[in-house]
This record gives C-alpha cells, sequence and structure tokens, in this order.
C-alpha cells in the first residue's frame, strides 16, 4: 500500500459509522457510555493480542472489562487465584507447626529446669542410695 492510499484510507469516515454532534453522546442498546482512553502503543498493541486470545469482539469490549475488574480489585472483591491459595494454606500449617514446635521446646526446656534443681536440693531419684537390687 502506498502512502497516498494510506493517507486516504485514515481521511475516508469508516463504512456505517455517523458523526454525531458535538456534546453528544451515542446511544446504544446496552445503555453503556462511551469514553476515550489513550493508551501507550506498547499496551494498546498487547490489548489487542489478549482481546484477541480471550475471544472479546473488540478491543473496546476487552478495555471495559478490565475497568470493571480493575474497580471489583479496588474494592477488595476478587477471588483468590488457586496459586495464592495454596501457598496461603502453606504458610498456615508451617506457622502451625511452628508453635507446635515452640510449646514442645517450651516443655523440654522446663523439664531440664526441673530436673536441674532438683539434682542441686538433692531430691533426684538417681542420688538415692543403692542396695544392691533390681526394682
Amino acid at each position: 500500500m502506498t502512502a497516498a492510499q494510506e493517507l486516504e484510507k485514515t481521511t475516508q469516515p469508516v463504512r456505517g459509522t455517523k458523526k454525531k454532534p458535538p456534546g453528544a453522546t451515542q446511544g446504544s442498546s446496552s445503555g453503556r457510555q462511551g469514553m476515550f482512553v489513550r493508551l501507550d502503543p506498547d499496551d494498546k498493541q498487547r490489548a489487542e493480542y489478549w482481546a484477541g486470545k480471550r475471544g472479546f469482539s473488540s478491543v473496546n469490549e476487552y478495555v471495559a472489562e478490565a475497568v470493571v475488574e480493575k474497580i471489583r480489585r479496588e474494592n477488595l472483591d476478587y477471588d483468590l487465584p488457586t496459586l495464592e491459595i495454596a501457598r496461603l494454606n502453606e504458610l498456615v500449617d508451617q506457622v502451625a507447626a511452628l508453635a507446635k514446635n515452640s510449646a514442645n521446646l517450651e516443655r523440654v526446656v522446663t523439664t531440664g529446669f526441673d530436673s536441674l534443681i532438683g539434682l542441686t536440693r538433692g531430691d533426684n531419684y538417681l542420688l538415692d542410695d543403692e542396695d544392691g537390687e533390681l526394682r
């Protein structure tokens, strides 16, 4: 395509579209309002790619869905992906194991100090006199 053909293509209106008067909104059957969005060329290309990959009829539909999803995330109204749930469950299990290990360590230390105190007092069964018989 030559540069002249490209220029002619960009200046001609798209078939089936009509210009609206300034300040008027285009009516749609879904009752949605229009909005103009400027994107970086790389972001636009990615949006086109994902819109096609996800089966959206147009990039506008994809952007509208993205805005709705972003608003839901801002409102903390979203489902956690499976990977995040699995990691969170793993962390909960690790904290429970840590609490159990801490309780066991506390029990061992307490028992050890009780034994040491008993030895210093002299009331330990190991310090009893032996009479040579097995009990």
